[in-house]
């Protein structure tokens, strides 16, 4: 499974855990800059895109928006924080609640 991770400028503990769901090729695009939003590339098998909110250029925010739309890509908005992440991946049914 492709994913494709907007914002931040590194991702820390939430890369490691999309890893261990099972994510096989993650894309970050750092979102940061007024220009990142000419370098959003999203690869065709792509399963969903995380948007870190607090981490992001609005018109980048707005460009893969766009992209998400257009190409029928299901998109999360979430804080710079596993448990933000984790949270918008359960409540659209990306992944399943695991007891541990």
């Amino acid at each position: 499974m492709s994913v494709v991770v907007v914002g931040g400028d590194y991702l820390g503990g939430i890369e490691k855990n999309l890893y261990s769901l099972g994510v096989t090729e993650l894309v970050h695009i750092s979102g940061r800059k007024a220009l990142d939003h000419n370098k959003v590339r999203v690869p065709k098998a792509t399963a969903f895109i995380v948007v870190l909110t607090d981490y992001v250029n609005h018109g980048t925010a707005q460009t893969v928006k766009f992209v998400a739309k257009s190409r029928a890509i299901p998109l999360i908005f979430a804080k710079r924080s596993w448990r933000a992440v984790e949270k918008e991946l359960l409540a659209g049914k990306f992944i399943e609640f695991k007891d541990e």
